[in-house]
């Protein structure tokens, strides 16, 4: 029990010493990936709105010619 306690200790420690070595984004590069982040979301979502209106045009095509 007391070697758990001393590796979650360690690993916490490396973890701390590690997050002050990492580069943090300045604000510029935070505005740019969020912009790139909303336009790739918005793109994602048209595409998604006009499969779904393409197949749910072909489903009524569909059941239009079979009688449905």
């Amino acid at each position: 029990m007391i070697q758990k306690i001393a590796d979650t200790k360690t690993f916490l420690e490396e973890s701390w010493a590690e997050l002050g070595r990492v580069t943090w984004p300045d604000y510029e590069q935070l505005k740019n990936a969020t912009f790139v982040i909303i336009a790739f979301s918005i793109a994602v979502s048209l595409i998604i709105w006009v499969m779904d209106v393409a197949s749910r045009t072909v489903v009524n095509l569909i059941l239009r010619v079979f009688g449905a």
